[in-house]
C-alpha cells in the first residue's frame, strides 16, 4: 500500500513540474516575441476612443440640422460605406471614400483642409431598407444542442459605423466632424437618396 501511494505522490509531482515546466514556456513564448510587431496599438486605440468620447457627444445633429448644415460653405457629407452599397444607394451630394480605404493620404487627398466640416452618416441612420440600409446589430444568441435561440433578455449591441469613421476622422486630425444622430425612415421627405436603385 505504501508503494502504491509512493507512486501516485511521485506522479503527481511529476504532472505538476510538466505543468509548471509548460506554464514557463508559455510565458517566455509571450513575452519573447520572436517577430515583428503588425501595426497595430490597442492602447492607442483606446486613447483615442476616450479622447472622442465627449467630442462626439456634442456633435450628434439630428436630420434637419444635419441637412441644414450640408448647405454651408466647406461643408460636405461623407459616406463611408462600401463602394457598393454606396453605388446603389446614397444621400444626394455625399462624397465616397469606404472605411477599409481611410489611409492618411486617401483622406488629405479628399479633404485637404482639415477646417471642412464633416457630415457622416451609416446604415444604422435609416430604417426601411435593409437590402441598401442594412443595420449592424449583433442580437445575442443562446448555442444549446446546435440550435440558435435568440436570447430576447439580453440587449443587442450596436456595431455601427458611424462610430469608428468618427473615431478615424479624428484620429487623422479632422475636427469639425457631426454625426447624424436621428432614425430615419427611409421614405421621409426630408431626404433624398441618388443610385443605381433609386427610382427616377
Amino acid at each position: 500500500m505504501k508503494k502504491v501511494t509512493f507512486t501516485i505522490v511521485l506522479s503527481l509531482i511529476g504532472v505538476i513540474a510538466v505543468s509548471q515546466s509548460s506554464k514557463t514556456v508559455i510565458k517566455e513564448m509571450n513575452t519573447e516575441k520572436n517577430y515583428p510587431k503588425s501595426l497595430a496599438d490597442y492602447n492607442d486605440f483606446k486613447n483615442l476612443v476616450s479622447e472622442v468620447e465627449f467630442y462626439r457627444e456634442k456633435r450628434l445633429i439630428d436630420l434637419d440640422e444635419f441637412l441644414r448644415m450640408s448647405q454651408h460653405e466647406n461643408t460636405i457629407i461623407i459616406d463611408s460605406r462600401s463602394t457598393y452599397r454606396y453605388k446603389r444607394k446614397h444621400l444626394k451630394g455625399a462624397i465616397h471614400l469606404s472605411f477599409t480605404d481611410f489611409t492618411q493620404q486617401a483622406l488629405w487627398d479628399l479633404i485637404p483642409d482639415p477646417n471642412t466640416k464633416i457630415l457622416i452618416y451609416c446604415n444604422n441612420n435609416f430604417d426601411g431598407d435593409q437590402i441598401d440600409f442594412t443595420s449592424k446589430i449583433s442580437i445575442p444568441r443562446n448555442n444549446k444542442n446546435n440550435e440558435t435561440q435568440i436570447l430576447s433578455n439580453r440587449k443587442p449591441i450596436m456595431l455601427a459605423l458611424n462610430i469608428p469613421t468618427f473615431v478615424n476622422l479624428y484620429g487623422y486630425g479632422y475636427r469639425n466632424i457631426y454625426e447624424l444622430d436621428e432614425l430615419v425612415n427611409i421614405n421621409d421627405p426630408r431626404v433624398e437618396f441618388v443610385g443605381t436603385e433609386v427610382k427616377k
